[in-house]
């Protein structure tokens, strides 16, 4: 994997979109198609009570930064993450890893800190994979940015308030990271939608009536279903 360029950063959040179905990442994408639904105004909603929260508190051990701006030029990501906790580390967690600092120094009179990412998701607690790698890129960025080691972050769910703590110790996650990240590039400089492909998923994607999977997926003939539709029209 290359090294971008500013101008070549694509948005981090879309990684979500990418994993969850290749077509909806590449309608907000490429062809810069967004609609609401239920679920997004949630979501919208949970994270504007993040935003509207102070930007930074201490909470004991825990330093708690709410939007703070990443970008990795390895992977060519940029973004902003709702929360991310600096945990004072104590005991063998500060000894230093290979090409690392054990973590970063935020002020002199609390030592080392170690970043913890927590991205806000609407709903209840449940795996979503395109969630788990949307929160592991955030982790690259911020490992990229600070060159200390991002071992774990965590899935907060709003509906019944739980979080999930994902572990980026898994080199699979690290590695589908990656390949995400390189499949988002590479589908943007293709400027090409793929083609719909109805699942049971579509029913929860805001896009659904735009995209209308059920139509135009493969092996589905729009004009046959416009002229159906006319001709139901026409006995009317």
């Amino acid at each position: 994997m290359g090294i971008y360029l500013e101008d070549d950063l694509l948005p981090l959040s879309v990684l979500a979109d990418l994993v969850f179905c290749e077509r909806r990442a590449a309608l907000h994408q490429i062809e810069t198609i967004w609609e609401d639904n239920l679920f997004t105004v949630e979501g919208t909603h949970l994270h504007k009570k993040v935003d509207d929260d102070l930007p930074v508190e201490s909470r004991g051990d825990v330093r708690i930064s709410r939007g703070l701006m990443l970008r990795s030029f390895r992977l060519g990501l940029v973004g902003k993450t709702d929360v991310v906790e600096f945990h004072r580390l104590t005991g063998e967690a500060i000894t230093p890893l290979v090409g690392m600092a054990a973590g970063v120094t935020l002020d002199e009179a609390t030592g080392l800190r170690r970043p913890f990412p927590v991205e806000y998701k609407r709903g209840r607690l449940r795996r979503e994979k395109g969630f788990e790698v949307q929160l592991c890129a955030q982790a690259l960025c911020l490992e990229e940015m600070l060159h200390c080691p991002v071992p774990e972050g965590a899935l907060f769910y709003g509906k019944n308030r739980r979080r999930q703590v994902v572990r980026f110790d898994d080199e699979l996650l690290r590695r589908e990271t990656e390949v995400a990240a390189k499949r988002l590039h590479e589908l943007v400089r293709s400027g090409i939608t793929p083609q719909a492909r109805y699942a049971k998923k579509c029913e929860s994607c805001s896009l659904i009536n735009l995209c209308v999977p059920k139509v135009a997926g493969a092996g589905k003939s729009v004009g046959r279903y416009l002229s159906r539709m006319l001709a139901e029209e026409v006995v009317k």
